[in-house]
């Protein structure tokens, strides 16, 4: 089965995009809460750090994360069609 990759590039970045949206609603609702469990996903201690978020910093952050995961997802559907 081949995959079109500009589909799912695009439906990755679809919902990379959505991810980023609700993390970034998580974090200005409970950012000490956030800061915790981003401490935890690392292995790290982010006690001592603080969010600083802005609504242009979210905007840029969507679509440039939004962005590279489509144009990495439609990379690996083109490789995967290669191989099969």
């Amino acid at each position: 089965m081949k995959l079109d990759a500009i589909k799912f590039g695009v439906a990755t970045a679809i919902v990379f995009g959505l991810f980023w949206i609700a993390c970034s609603f998580l974090v200005m609702m409970s950012p000490s809460f956030m800061m915790d469990m981003s401490g935890h996903m690392i292995h790290g201690d982010l006690s001592e750090m603080s969010w600083h978020m802005t609504f242009s910093g979210v905007v840029i952050g969507l679509i440039v994360w939004s962005l590279f995961a489509g144009l990495i997802a439609g990379l690996i559907a083109h490789v995967y069609n290669k191989m099969v």
